[in-house]
């Protein structure tokens, strides 16, 4: 799961007269028609008569069926009255201002009364008319009104404008996104926002270093979603500094913590044994991180997520991994519990393990996902025989597993692989009563490693397996072949395996 990101409609300034008053006097029309044919005897009014309280609650409506962002400036279009009435509760209809790159700013603001106000524009680097940015950083100016900032792909000097022009507390901001895809963005200083964010939810930043975020971070309380993507090495945070930071976030639900590349690592002689203690994150549902494994393994074994349902990590190739505490972590983990179904899933950049429970006592679905961003084919299947080895104790009671590859050709899997490597995937998974293969070739590389099951080896490796699907376009001969002894010993071991060969995509969940 990332943060919302809501597309915002350019302000519009409609004719008077259009649009809302007659969109209010049809709805007065369909209301007396009904009385009139409900016989009801009453004293036709007009629209102009109704009481300003009346009003508000029609225009409460409207807000709420229309867009109410930039709908609302047909209200005050309609006459003075209902212009007076509208800007008289902007806080019960929720009246927002959405400014750009390309809106005069300090026109606007001039002449109208003192709304909150919305700053969203996307594509920043790719505008021509953009040029130094004035009208974003006018309406930043007024910054106890300003309630929102949405800015993707800023470029570097804009947002370096940017970073001085906020250098005070925003108030009543409670969302800001900003985005960078430049190679050396500059830094957000430790006065950013003022180093305070009481109202802040939610916080989403890509691309941009700040080392100095968890200051900020110590004052927003009531944070909910706090996203942290491809964070640059000059934006490296301690696992320590950051679980600190973290322990004030008591509302936070959705956490995602990425680095952009595995130089940002901790100093070896900086390292400390795990805590005694742990810091809880009592309303955290989302965890997503991915850096080496030495930081998240140091991340992990500091908190405690009590009611976390969906957890994603990924690690930084490297040759061995030894990831504890991430066994730890997931074993602490109620909605995962015993968990019934894994998947293996490869492609040309990634290999994943992914672990899930049906349902769980509380009733949520708890999910685990486990990814290792490598190239090479027979790096993938050694990470995984580490992996799944490390985390046995939690596969050992997962009934279903699936296996998929995409984007690789057959001639890969063959070239690069030695197929009795699959032997070792399939040790810890001792309950597994169903296996699905899925994809070209990989039946190719799973059944010479299962022909290697006969004799006193039969029951070696999943031992519970009774169905065996083979699912692909294009089940092969040597596949075929291949398989058969496996099937025949564990027929005369009264352990009979039942094979399923085509294409069923009903039987296997797409990724």
């Amino acid at each position: 799961m990332s943060s919302p990101n809501h597309t915002r409609k350019p302000i519009s300034h409609p004719p008077m007269g259009s649009g809302a008053g007659m969109h209010v006097a049809h709805h007065q029309k369909e209301f007396f028609n009904q009385e009139e044919r409900n016989t009801i005897s009453f004293q036709r009014v007009t629209i102009g008569s109704l009481p300003d309280n009346v009003l508000l609650d029609m225009f409460d409506f409207y807000q709420e069926m229309a867009n109410k962002w930039t709908d609302w400036l047909e209200l005050v279009h309609v006459c003075r009255r209902w212009r007076y009435v509208v800007f008289a509760s902007p806080y019960r209809l929720d009246l927002r201002f959405i400014f750009g790159s390309s809106t005069p700013a300090r026109e606007v603001l001039d002449v109208w009364p003192p709304i909150q106000i919305i700053i969203s524009d996307q594509n920043l680097s790719d505008q021509p008319h953009l040029d130094d940015g004035d009208n974003i950083i006018a309406a930043l100016e007024h910054r106890d009104r300003v309630c929102d900032i949405e800015l993707d792909e800023l470029p570097s000097f804009l947002l370096e404008r940017l970073a001085t022009v906020t250098q005070e507390p925003f108030p009543v901001l409670t969302n800001i996104r900003l985005s960078c895809f430049d190679q050396a963005p500059p830094v957000l200083p430790d006065t950013f926002l003022g180093g305070s964010a009481p109202r802040l939810q939610s916080l989403y930043l890509s691309g941009i270093p700040s080392p100095a975020l968890p200051k900020l971070l110590l004052s927003a309380r009531d944070l909910v979603s706090l996203t942290l993507y491809r964070i640059p090495h000059t934006g490296y945070i301690s696992p320590e500094a950051m679980v600190t930071c973290l322990s004030a976030l008591t509302n936070l639900e959705w956490l995602t913590l990425e680095f952009e590349s595995p130089s940002s690592r901790p100093d070896r002689g900086s390292q400390r044994p795990p805590p005694l203690t742990r810091v809880d994150l009592p309303a955290l549902t989302w965890l997503q991180l991915q850096g080496v494994s030495e930081y998240l393994e140091d991340f992990l074994a500091r908190i405690n997520t009590p009611v976390i349902t969906t957890t994603t990590i990924t690690f930084f190739n490297r040759v061995v991994f030894n990831i504890p505490q991430l066994f730890e972590f997931l074993s602490r983990t109620e909605a995962l519990g015993s968990a019934k179904r894994a998947e293996l899933f490869f492609n040309k950049g990634c290999a994943i393990l992914s672990v899930h429970r049906r349902s769980s006592p509380l009733g949520r679905n708890g999910s685990a996902d486990v990814w290792v961003r490598c190239d090479a084919l027979d790096w993938k299947i050694s990470f995984l025989v580490q992996i799944c080895s490390q985390l046995s104790p939690l596969l050992s009671s997962v009934e279903r597993l699936d296996i998929k590859c995409e984007d690789i050709a057959p001639l890969d899997w063959q070239d690069d692989v030695d197929h009795t490597q699959w032997l070792e995937i399939f040790r810890p998974f001792i309950a597994v009563q169903s296996l699905h293969i899925f994809g070209d070739g990989l039946d190719e590389l799973i059944a010479p490693a299962l022909q290697e099951l006969t004799g006193v080896r039969v029951m070696e490796v999943l031992p519970a397996l009774h169905n065996l699907f083979v699912l692909g376009p294009h089940p092969s001969g040597s596949a075929r072949q291949a398989i058969e002894p496996f099937i025949t010993a564990r027929q005369l071991s009264n352990q009979p395996v039942t094979v399923h060969w085509g294409m069923d995509r009903e039987e296997f969940v797409h990724r």
